[in-house]
């Protein structure tokens, strides 16, 4: 699974800081969470269940890659930054399957495909800068 976290600008600059996870131990942000994303379950319309101070979030890790990419979704937009942290984190298959379920898993529907790395540079950075959630 990947968890991506998009940030826009007034100017409607685009940043996506991405997450991969593995079959595991439940994820602890996301069982914060999960009360949330099981009351969507019979929600056809999204909603709107708060916000997230990304400062709270104990995703740990330092080392990252970054590139330029698109929105993985329509209208897949391009010059996306995208940011996607090192460190694999673990979530259970409970988890996932409420995700599934919240989602109503049409994901083959709107997920854009694998597109070509078109000579794109990725670059990998060694820490997070200090300044990247202020």
């Amino acid at each position: 699974m990947e968890l991506h976290m998009l940030h826009t600008t007034p100017e409607q600059k685009i940043a996506v800081i991405g997450y991969l996870y593995k079959i595991g131990k439940p994820d602890a942000f996301l069982s914060k969470l999960l009360n949330d994303i099981m009351s969507m379950t019979d929600q056809i319309l999204k909603r709107n269940i708060g916000i997230v101070d990304p400062r709270e979030i104990k995703f740990g890790g330092k080392k990252y890659y970054r590139y330029m990419g698109s929105l993985t979704t329509p209208p897949c937009k391009q010059g996306v930054i995208r940011t996607i942290n090192k460190k694999i984190r673990t979530i259970s298959k409970d988890q996932v399957r409420a995700l599934r379920v919240a989602d109503h898993d049409h994901a083959e529907k709107n997920a854009r495909p694998l597109q070509p790395l078109n000579q794109r540079e990725i670059h990998f950075h060694g820490h997070i800068p200090k300044d990247t959630y202020n």
